[in-house]
């Protein structure tokens, strides 16, 4: 590991004068500077500020950044009015990993692609004008949605995708005082031809808290993940789903969909063939069409293109009570 200098910041004003990495728990940061895939030369630990409640606001919720995600599962409030990210937290990493992760780290967690995280391999997300040894490589783990010749890799979060689904905005406080609400939908980055620019944070600027707005009345919520073991597996698909039926018809709908983009996906497309619809075979089939429109495969990950269908349909029928 190489050399960095540590402060430990006593208030959020001076974490973002202080200059560097930010560090909360941890659980991904220190496994890429073990491996060199990064390498900050200051860590600023963030991880005592008072940033860690759970407090009603206009009806929905705003989390701290440091809330751990096994805190933010059990929290009853989330548990009755936001079930789908109560699932999506405890269906990723371990509970150990889950006692330590936080829910702004949660965000900004980085890709999993095998080619990232090999220091020998040519990857434009870790050095940029590298090439991208996933593209003719082994990428079964790799997007099929919104990929550039760059960079095929997918965002490996559980959370992010139900947060994308409930409406989710990021709160965060710049250098210069200026406070931001960030729509989650906004606050990703595609790869395009910067694939190591992930997000539109600027420089030091830093998460202090989500924002769900109240849940849609009447709408049900699910969480199904696809992966390649029970428990400790990032998704090869997954989908969040608000959705609300009225009069026989689907009045709300609401999907996030992850292991697919190289960000937590949602598409006003496949939302739009869903609402106004009856809950049947053929309306879920214009959404999945809709989902697909765009899809790509790249060889080995060609698979995940009918599975998504597959459990789209699955999740939507579990949400609109529509038997098999």
């Amino acid at each position: 590991m190489k050399t960095f200098s540590y402060t430990r910041a006593d208030s959020p004003e001076a974490a973002v004068k202080a200059g560097g990495r930010f560090i909360a728990g941890g659980t991904n940061l220190i496994d890429l500077m073990k491996l060199q895939v990064e390498t900050p030369e200051a860590l600023v630990d963030i991880s005592r500020l008072d940033l860690n409640t759970i407090e009603e606001r206009d009806g929905g919720l705003l989390i701290g950044a440091l809330v751990p995600n096994s805190d933010l599962a059990a929290d009853r409030r989330v548990i009755a009015r936001y079930p789908a990210l109560s699932r999506a937290l405890l269906a990723g990493a371990s509970g150990q990993l889950r006692n330590k992760a936080t829910t702004g780290g949660n965000l900004l967690q980085r890709t999993r692609c095998y080619f990232f995280y090999d220091t020998h391999a040519a990857c434009n997300k870790r050095v940029p004008g590298s090439g991208c040894d996933a593209i003719g490589g082994f990428n079964r783990i790799h997007a099929v949605l919104g990929t550039s010749d760059r960079c095929i890799a997918t965002h490996p979060g559980d959370m992010p995708v139900a947060m994308r689904a409930l409406d989710a905005a990021v709160v965060t406080l710049k250098p210069d005082g200026d406070r931001r609400r960030i729509p989650l939908g906004d606050f990703y980055r595609l790869p395009g031809d910067t694939p190591q620019i992930e997000t539109v944070l600027e420089p030091g600027e830093l998460i202090t808290h989500v924002a769900l707005p109240a849940p849609p009345a009447g709408a049900r919520q699910a969480y199904r993940k696809v992966r390649d073991r029970a428990s400790y597996a990032f998704a090869v698909v997954s989908v969040a789903g608000v959705i609300a039926v009225q009069d026989g018809r689907i009045a709300h709908a609401a999907l996030g969909f992850g292991g697919l983009a190289p960000m937590p996906w949602r598409d006003a497309a496949v939302e739009a063939a869903l609402i106004g619809r009856a809950p049947d075979a053929a309306t879920f089939a214009a959404a999945a069409d809709a989902l697909l429109a765009d899809a790509r495969g790249y060889g080995h990950n060609d698979f995940k293109i009918p599975l998504v269908r597959r459990v789209l349909t699955a999740t939507l029928r579990e949400l609109t009570q529509v038997q098999p």
